[in-house]
């Protein structure tokens, strides 16, 4: 293990110590809460048990039942049918920029936003125990994640990389065939939670690598927390010069602070999009003026949740 193992644990760290402890064999299957403690509710997120989506969740929610699954459509539609009572998506990356799908999704399903909370992405080689980093030809990890490792895959030539759908995920896959000619490069926490080694951490290109994660909630068993202090909209515009500046200019008027603005093309209706935006907000009764703001100026305004601004 490198020195970083030494750090403070995280809470998947904390949370498979107390679970290996009650049952050493404990198989990597959808993931459940600790031992002899009750289940706070079960969360969907996409890819595996050790992803950093799990490490996102379980501070959201700690104890949390993790439901994984493969796809981010898969997710919404396990909150939207009650499969589980909520999903933890990651919305954006301080390095990688938005994930559009989830803007997508956000809009075409019945769900709020009601958190929010930011995790540090520091990414580690990692391998089957006793293997060393000479003995290592593939590997494997999200793209993201490869493009974020780029100086590190550069300076080791002999290591081709591949491709592989979740980060978590590709630890299991080596720990499963047991290759001793791969790694993998996701969270310590993959590492810990698969029984594989770390043979170098913190090799991401840079230090500032955070991503956003959402907590939500089917619309109807949504609360909006009484403490909010930001909120995100949807919106789409009337297809006539000026639309964007006009709704903009609407929001400027009632103080209300744009931390975020994204667009995403209409499908079906080349040449328009829907514009995302997240807010500052001062009180419940200024989202209402933004929303009636906004409506003055856009054939649609969505609320897609509010919530306390995450510190980092």
């Amino acid at each position: 293990m490198t020195s970083g193992s030494t750090q403070e644990k995280t809470p998947i760290e904390q949370w498979y110590g107390a679970r290996k402890q009650a049952a050493p064999q404990a198989s990597s299957s959808p993931a459940q809460p600790e031992p002899g403690q009750p289940a706070a509710i079960r969360i969907a997120i996409q890819g595996e048990p050790g992803s950093f989506s799990h490490e996102a969740a379980l501070k959201l929610v700690p104890n949390a039942a993790i439901v994984p699954l493969s796809l981010s459509a898969q997710v919404f539609s396990a909150v939207s049918n009650g499969a589980v009572e909520a999903a933890v998506i990651p919305i954006e990356n301080s390095l990688a920029g938005s994930v559009s799908e989830h803007f997508d999704l956000l809009l075409t399903h019945d769900v709020k936003v009601e958190k929010e909370t930011l995790v540090r992405i520091r990414h580690s080689l990692i391998a089957m125990p006793g293997v060393s980093s000479g003995e290592i030809h593939r590997v494997f990890s999200h793209p993201v994640a490869l493009a974020q490792c780029r100086r590190f895959l550069a300076a080791h030539p002999q290591m081709e990389a591949f491709a592989f759908y979740d980060t978590a995920g590709s630890v299991k896959q080596l720990v499963e065939l047991r290759d001793r000619q791969a790694a993998a490069i996701a969270s310590e926490a993959a590492a810990h939670y698969y029984g594989a080694q770390i043979l170098q951490a913190g090799i991401e290109d840079n230090p500032e690598n955070f991503t956003r994660f959402f907590l939500v909630r089917h619309s109807k068993d949504s609360v909006a927390d009484p403490e909010s202090n930001k909120m995100s909209l949807a919106f789409s515009l009337e297809h006539r010069p000026g639309s964007l500046v006009a709704a903009l200019t609407e929001l400027s008027a009632i103080g209300t602070n744009l931390t975020k603005i994204e667009s995403r093309p209409v499908h079906g209706k080349p040449w328009e999009y829907i514009f995302y935006v997240d807010c500052q907000i001062r009180s419940s009764r200024e989202v209402s003026d933004a929303i009636e703001a906004l409506a003055r100026h856009c054939s649609m305004v969505k609320e897609l949740g509010r919530y306390q601004e995450a510190k980092g």
